[in-house]
């Protein structure tokens, strides 16, 4: 079931909400929402949401009130999210930003609608051991690529390149769709979507600024910048310092997990990322956040925690 929302914390875009579980007991966690979650999963804003979910499906659905915003609040990759769901047409969309290429998301959209299905399943009393069958959305899974490293266009990636014993049936198959965001990859898509073309530019005018500025320097002058010229104008208005803050916690998780992996390869993988592991786990970490840090396989961490 789901816990009540409690009220909103102090400082930007960090909150506390229920972690949804199988059992009647609600724990709280923190987190914040990186810039793509404040713009696309957020009610406040359900226009982006149905210009992204219109750009994506080719389709021109024009009624905001038929999403259902259908996010896993306790889905986080350190401590923030990077991830949107919704429902609409019997149809369970995920869309999870991603600014470095990581060749795992199939499993961790595999897990991810798992929790959505065993959420969705609660909530509309289907029982999964009767004698009828039960119904469920279909899933479509994209992730959305802008890092600065070269990938195509459009990539597919399966879960079953990472069977240890090949399988081509196709019986056991889980994708992941990977479309990628950067200048001349899919400006249709851009062109097709306003928000997400400005959100892009805002990154990309950070990047250019970052070359010759302070990164705080950076994103303050670019948020200037997009609102002189009408990009993300009403947004940023309204969410200036908000943005300015998440913008900043995204750096400088990126500095801080390069940091330490950089330090792991450089002073021997297994044991310093073992021991990187165990620091973070000291520090709050999840099991699964801690190893993407450390890098290192979940078999050196059998017998931890």
């Amino acid at each position: 079931m789901l816990g009540t929302f409690p009220e909103k914390l102090s400082g930007n875009a960090v909150i506390a909400l229920p972690v949804y579980i199988n059992t009647n007991i609600c724990f709280y966690k923190k987190y914040k929402d990186r810039l793509f979650c404040l713009l696309f999963g957020n009610e406040e804003y359900k226009d982006n949401v149905l210009s992204l979910y219109n750009a994506l499906c080719h389709t021109s659905h024009t009624n905001t009130e038929d999403i259902q915003i259908y996010t896993i609040d306790d889905v986080i990759y350190i401590k923030m999210k990077n991830d949107v769901s919704i429902l609409l047409d019997s149809f369970l969309y995920l869309w999870e930003q991603q600014s470095t290429f990581n060749p795992n998301m199939p499993i961790r959209g595999f897990m991810y609608f798992g929790k959505m299905y065993d959420r969705y399943i609660i909530e509309n009393s289907l029982n999964i051991y009767g004698m009828m069958l039960i119904k469920l959305p279909t899933p479509r899974y994209t992730v959305l690529y802008n890092g600065v490293e070269e990938q195509p266009g459009v990539m597919q990636l399966k879960l079953s390149d990472s069977f240890i014993n090949p399988d081509c049936s196709g019986d056991f198959e889980w994708t992941a769709n990977m479309v990628n965001l950067n200048d001349g990859k899919n400006d249709d898509l851009l062109n097709n979507c306003r928000p997400l073309k400005d959100y892009m530019t805002l990154i990309n005018e950070i990047r250019k600024n970052c070359k010759t500025m302070e990164f705080e320097s950076a994103v303050d002058a670019v948020v200037t910048y997009c609102i002189e010229h009408d990009v993300l104008k009403t947004f940023l208005l309204k969410h200036r310092a908000e943005v300015k803050d998440v913008c900043i916690t995204e750096y400088n998780e990126k500095s801080f997990v390069d940091g330490i992996r950089a330090e792991g390869r450089a002073e021997g993988q297994n044991e310093k990322g073992l021991a990187v592991y165990r620091n973070l786990r000291k520090r709050g970490f999840s099991k699964e956040d801690a190893l993407v840090i450390a890098d290192i396989s979940p078999d050196l961490v059998v017998d931890e925690d």
